[in-house]
């Protein structure tokens, strides 16, 4: 299998970057063939732009979405992001890997998000959650964070479900591509706890990396099949979330 690990962290030495080295270890040697955009030594342009667009379909007023599709239809699109929606479409596992600001991603992730989940490659129209165009694919999230795991374990937590706090990411995003998303990996608390904690987190980590092409996605999203073609429920659907 091929796996696209997008890394996000500016500190070579941290935690969330010894996670990724625990993933291209693991996978690499489990036979999977695995390569790694790291955003901040890629120096990734996390900005949305013009200039993204050598050939605009309309130079007086951009639309986005609009010129993605037409960029990248035409070759016009910029090659940076033209490189990573290349890795991307060649990946069987994407696994995100970041620490959480802000109940979210860096920005530079957020960026990455922005500019190459491309419309009409990745969604577009209808082309969304089972229906999308990264559909067949896996996501994981491996995220740090400093909050101890019984903050974020349920409704009566201090912050809730961390499922709730990410959903804009699990659902929102990568589901919403067509991603099949697993449940995430956290790193809990990681600035504070001991070596033997980090280990350990690192070797629970390594498992969970031997079933994650075969294990049970999330059920994140319903069905289209469910909907009219104006996305209204058709009677007597069951719709689950």
């Amino acid at each position: 299998m091929k796996v696209l690990i997008v890394h996000a962290h500016y500190e070579p030495r941290s935690f969330t970057t010894a996670m990724k080295d625990a993933a291209v270890e693991t996978l690499t040697a489990a036979g999977h063939e695995v390569e790694v955009s790291d955003l901040y030594v890629m120096g990734f342009d996390p900005v949305a732009k013009k200039a993204d667009f050598a050939e605009p379909k309309n130079p007086d007023y951009t639309v986005y979405s609009l010129e993605q599709r037409h960029g990248w239809s035409n070759g016009t699109i910029a090659p940076d992001v033209k490189a990573e929606v290349e890795k991307l479409l060649a990946a069987d596992l994407v696994i995100f890997s970041f620490p959480i600001f802000w109940f979210s991603v860096p920005a530079i992730m957020k960026g990455w998000i922005d500019r190459v989940l491309l419309s009409g490659v990745c969604f577009g129209g209808v082309r969304f959650y089972d229906r999308g165009g990264l559909r067949g694919k896996r996501a994981l999230v491996a995220a740090t964070l400093g909050g101890r795991d019984y903050m974020f374990d349920g409704p009566s937590s201090v912050h809730g479900p961390i499922e709730d706090m990410l959903r804009h990411l699990l659902r929102g995003t990568l589901g919403y591509v067509g991603l099949d998303v697993l449940k995430p990996v956290f790193g809990w608390h990681v600035p504070y706890i001991d070596d033997a904690e980090r280990r350990k987190i690192l070797d629970d980590y390594k498992a969970r990396l031997a079933t994650v092409f075969t294990e049970t996605p999330l059920n994140l999203y319903p069905s289209l099949s469910d909907f009219d073609s104006v996305m209204r429920p058709l009677a007597g659907a069951s719709i689950t979330r």
